[in-house]
């Protein structure tokens, strides 16, 4: 099995950009914490991150037929792309939405998320912890799939 993580834009300044609201980690390290967590379960996991909404939107259509599940921070593209949310529902696949601040606790034009109704789940304000529950939330996701999937098929023979 395999998740795809996508960042989007900004992200690769954490770290250094208002750390009184995202923190000190950068996203390396955050990443480093996901994989330890996807290796202890035997799932891969595949690391995306890019400023321009276009390359979201690419990435997100490649990982049909690539991946099983998305993790996805689309970042200020949260409250304003309807491409990257219409992406999403495109690929059919489990998608859990990830912010870092409690988008819902910040300024008025970020309490909206146009990608959160088609994703799974969302988990807001955890820091980076927030990453570490989608991983381990997303896990479970595609275990009961797979169960279901099994099922089907043991029912049909």
């Amino acid at each position: 099995m395999k998740i795809t993580v996508i960042q989007g834009p900004n992200l690769n300044m954490l770290g250094v950009r208002e750390q009184g609201i995202y923190g000190s980690l950068k996203l390396d390290d955050i990443h480093a914490q996901m994989e330890q967590i996807a290796k202890q379960n035997g799932i891969e996991i595949e690391f995306f991150q890019s400023n321009l909404e276009g390359e979201i939107v690419d990435r997100i259509q490649e990982c049909l037929g690539d991946s099983d599940g998305i993790i996805i921070n689309p970042a200020a593209y949260t409250h304003t792309s309807i491409a990257i949310r219409d992406a999403i529902a495109a690929v059919s696949l489990p998608a859990i939405e990830v912010h870092l601040s409690n988008i819902h606790q910040r300024e008025e034009f970020r309490h909206k998320s146009l990608t959160a109704a088609v994703c799974a789940g969302q988990i807001v304000g955890m820091g980076p912890y927030g990453y570490h529950l989608a991983v381990i939330g997303m896990v479970q996701i595609l275990k009961e799939v797979e169960a279901i999937k099994k099922a089907r098929a043991e029912a049909q023979k």
